[in-house]
């Protein structure tokens, strides 16, 4: 592959673009360290994806492309944003992995208010290639992080160029990319491009999954001195959220619930819950309610405008960013909370309820939901199951500017490259939320459900539920934070003798965080009619604020020698730590502590013509590791109660990345990664045993996960083909801390071919073609600490089904 680090004051848009994955390591400039090298120069693992090989990987979304590079474990399941990132030697679903445009965040911290960086920078025609640094001097070139993916942006030449491309799949998608460049005048350059999109989904929801797109543009300007940059970027997009699913009866896990929600086109989304009545009671004690629409999705609108100068006076080098983003997230979802339930047993359990409530109950039944129509579970699966409506609103925004002076310089041993650097950030966040649990149908697109309390002669006496609602307001909460912080950071290259290089590099963060809760209570609202309102989350009218000035060191210190222009060694020692995110003081008795984490790699690196073999160990020390999580409450239905659980955490293991290109007409990609992730020295303050978690493999992160990817390539007369396949392995997890319930490992298998004919392309491309069955993430709201009840997971979000796309481009 072609190779790159991304940093926050890497030179990035100047160094030569990738020619593809399979360019020789030779020919590839590397970027991030300062200078452009040589991928092989450097001690670190590293990696860069062109817009070819990102076509020709043909991926269902960023967590589908990035899980494709070694050492990314990611769950691409949920739709199209908001994914699973998982980096190797690092136990967090994302938090660590910094999402960048050409070398600057658009939100300073990794993971927003429900949105993380891949729901504001989508990759489309405009993307000249995606560079990806994982460990190695990550904590040092950004915050939060053990991982850097920077999307490299399309710049104006003197030629003009465009490229227009259409892409059309079975599962009712429908997009258009198109991107044009070129010169102004001899010193000013542009570039537009960016994509529209419809797509009914890889499930069926009863109604569109994904609609809108994003455009980005710049202008560059050659001052004499230096290059100019102006950017911005604008992105209105929907994208609803797929959550897990039943997929087997709790009361025999070997029956499949297959027939009654599709283990392919499956969803608990459903048309029933277009129209929600969201209800609670405000600070000043009136009862409120509104409308909400599950169809609204992750609505994400972003505007960003960015600046930039650079410029090389030969051992001088200096580089100045600033980026301003603005922007909203309206987010609609419907998530997965406990185990589907005999439908007599959850009747009979509110029959004691009932009876008080609402006087001589002689039984409970199910109707429609707002309806008298009668419901009988046992004509279907015999099941119910509740699920979490959730309403949530952010308002955020984020300044942020890096500024560095490198030099180059001889001394008596060796020749040093110095860089030092100044970034800055200022940002914030509001935060509004509603959770509203739901009785349904076991089903795809499911009605919900009424759960009535009927007299000895079939009367009416009251309800259970209300319209379908089980509680209302169950979990409600609002608050707002502003941060500022400020990080100084220094790298030293030192390049001792020729092939023996040594770096050295350290970063010091500072935070200032200010922000308020609106503090909550239970509160009973009133209706004698229902037991919806009983248990409902209401403001009392008081808030509390919470500051907090956190401040963290993180340094990396490397060595690389190379024996030959053909065989190397190097090794690396890191250390990253992690403030509690500004959140925290938006959140009602939030566990604060700041993680740290030990990092070290060694590596043997291989190249021969146009094949490579990277191979690198790692072993990573987390101490102390945040594994603390919001415990779901069956009884109230709140979901916003803090579990603190804090420990170790120790992985080891090795990362093999290799390119074999035997000859012109056939190659083989292969990543490989295999480690031992375990907890270790837990403790808790909740009840929770610790001893249970000592040794355990860590939640969702398998041991054993990889990729083979060949491609055959020939001609055929004018037209050049190439035939690619890609096999994707994932091993054995587990859903919770304890390791009772295990995710079974799994592997698909996808294929596709391209043909080029002067400016025309076409491509076909399918995924997953024979349909392999796959669990990701559990039911995380309810099984995170022990686990379903079952050895196997019977709950969980699957992979997609076979599906297969269409794709003709047309360049000039």
């Amino acid at each position: 592959m072609a190779i790159c680090l991304a940093a926050p004051a890497a030179l990035a848009q100047e160094a030569a673009a990738p020619q593809g994955a399979d360019t020789a390591a030779d020919d590839i400039i590397v970027t991030g360290s300062t200078r452009a090298e040589r991928r092989f120069d450097v001690s670190y693992a590293i990696n860069s994806v062109s817009q070819e090989e990102i076509q020709r990987i043909a991926p269902l979304n960023t967590a589908d492309l990035i899980g494709q590079l070694p050492g990314f474990q990611t769950e691409s399941t949920g739709g199209e944003v908001q994914n699973i990132y998982r980096i190797r030697g690092l136990p967090n679903d994302g938090g660590f992995v910094s999402f960048q445009q050409d070398g600057l965040p658009l939100f300073h911290e990794n993971d927003g208010f429900f949105f993380r960086g891949d729901a504001l920078i989508r990759p489309d025609l405009m993307t000249e290639r995606l560079e990806v640094v994982r460990g190695g001097p990550a904590p040092v070139y950004a915050s939060y992080s053990g991982a850097i993916v920077n999307a490299v942006t399309v710049t104006g030449r003197d030629e003009s160029r465009g490229k227009a491309r259409v892409t059309l799949g079975d599962t009712g998608l429908y997009r258009l990319d198109a991107v044009q460049s070129g010169k102004l005048d001899d010193s000013t350059h542009y570039a537009i491009g960016g994509f529209l999109r419809y797509h009914d989904g890889y499930r069926d929801n009863g109604f569109p999954n994904d609609r809108g797109g994003q455009i980005r543009a710049n202008l560059t300007h050659d001052t004499g001195t230096g290059t100019l940059k102006v950017s911005t970027n604008y992105v209105n997009d929907h994208n609803v959220f797929y959550l897990p699913i039943p997929t087997a009866d709790p009361r025999d896990p070997s029956r499949s619930l297959d027939r009654y929600i599709d283990y392919f086109s499956g969803t608990m989304n459903s048309p029933a819950l277009r129209d929600v009545n969201l209800k609670y009671r405000d600070g000043a004690g009136v009862i409120q309610g509104r409308s909400s629409d599950l169809s609204t999705g992750r609505h994400m609108q972003m505007f960003n405008a960015g600046v930039q100068y650079d410029t090389d006076l030969g051992d001088w080098l200096i580089s100045a960013k600033a980026g301003f983003t603005k922007g909203r997230l309206d987010f609609t979802a419907f998530y997965s909370t406990t185990n589907p339930s005999d439908g007599a047993t959850f009747a009979n359990s509110y029959l004691a309820a009932s009876r008080t409530a609402f006087g001589p109950v002689a039984s409970m039944g199910y109707v429609l939901a707002g309806s008298s129509t009668v419901y009988d579970p046992y004509a279907a699966s015999g099941l119910v199951v509740q699920g979490q409506y959730r309403d949530i609103h952010s308002r955020f925004y984020s300044a942020q500017g890096d500024f560095s002076v490198a030099r180059a310089f001889d001394t008596a041993i060796g020749r040093h490259d110095l860089k030092v650097g100044v970034y800055a950030s200022a940002y914030g966040a509001s935060a509004e939320s509603i959770y509203q649990n739901y009785l349904i149908e076991v089903a795809g697109k499911p009605r919900t459900l009424d759960l009535v309390a009927y007299s000895a002669t079939g009367a009416v006496l009251g309800r259970v539920t209300d319209s379908g609602a089980l509680n209302y307001a169950a979990t409600l909460t609002k608050g707002d934070a502003d941060a500022k912080m400020v990080a100084v950071y220094a790298n030293d290259t030192w390049e001792v003798v020729r092939g023996l290089r040594v770096d050295a590099g350290i970063r010091h963060e500072r935070y200032d965080y200010a922000g308020y809760a609106a503090n909550t209570a239970q509160y009973n609202l009133g209706d004698p009619t229902t037991l919806a309102d009983n248990t409902t989350r209401g403001f009392t009218g008081t808030i509390t604020n919470r500051t907090l000035k956190p401040n963290i060191t993180n340094w990396t210190a490397g060595v690389n020698y190379d024996f030959t222009r053909h065989f190397g060694i190097y090794a690396r020692a890191s250390h990253l730590e992690t403030p509690p995110s500004m959140q925290v003081t938006y959140t009602i008795n939030p566990t604060i502590i700041t993680t740290k984490a030990d990092q070290y790699e060694v590596g043997v690196k291989l190249q021969s013509g146009g094949s490579y073999l990277y191979a690198t160990g790692f072993y990573t020390n987390f101490d102390p590791l945040n594994a603390s999580f919001l415990a779901f409450d069956p009884t109230t239905g709140r979901n916003d109660v803090n579990v603190p659980f804090i420990g170790e955490a120790q992985i080891k293991g090795v990362e093999l990345d290799g390119l074999l290109k035997a000859t012109d007409w056939f190659q083989l990609n292969a990543a490989l990664t295999v480690s031992s992730p375990e907890y270790r020295n837990f403790r808790s303050s909740t009840g929770a045993d610790p001893q249970a978690a000592e040794g355990k493999q860590i939640v969702r992160e398998p041991k054993v996960y990889g990729n083979l990817r060949p491609t055959f390539r020939f001609a055929a007369g004018d037209t050049d083909v190439d035939l690619y396949g890609r096999w994707n392995y994932m091993g054995k997890r587990y859903v919770d801390i304890y390791n009772n319930t295990a995710l079974p490992s799994y592997s698909t298998f996808g294929a596709g071919v391209t043909a080029t004919r002067g400016d025309w392309q076409v491509q076909v491309v399918g995924d997953n073609l024979t349909n392999a069955k796959g669990l990701t993430e559990g039911n995380t709201r309810t099984d995170n600490l022990s686990g379903q009840g079952t050895a196997n997971a019977i709950y969980g979000r699957p992979i997609f089904g076979r599906n297969v796309r269409l794709v003709v481009t047309r360049s000039w």
